[in-house]
């Protein structure tokens, strides 16, 4: 028979910096280089949250660093 199953090729993992919630029970993170502020809250209970590593696949961020201020034009 045929089959139309994708053939998925193998996502490089590399340990990357996150931010973990410390809620208990709370399983709020999100990835340092994905984060607007310099400390964030978790966007799920808004406690705190600490640095931490997780083995993740490895996601390029293309965008300008986040977490600095913008710059504004003066018109």
């Amino acid at each position: 028979m045929y089959s139309r199953k994708k053939s998925f090729e193998e996502m490089p993992l590399e340990n990357v910096t996150v931010w973990s919630c410390v809620q208990e029970g709370c399983k709020g993170w999100m990835r340092d280089n994905f984060t607007f502020e310099h400390e964030p809250t978790c966007h799920l209970c808004q406690s705190a949250m600490v640095r931490s590593v997780k083995l993740l696949p490895l996601v390029n961020n293309t965008s300008i660093d986040q977490k600095e201020p913008k710059k504004s034009v003066q018109i």
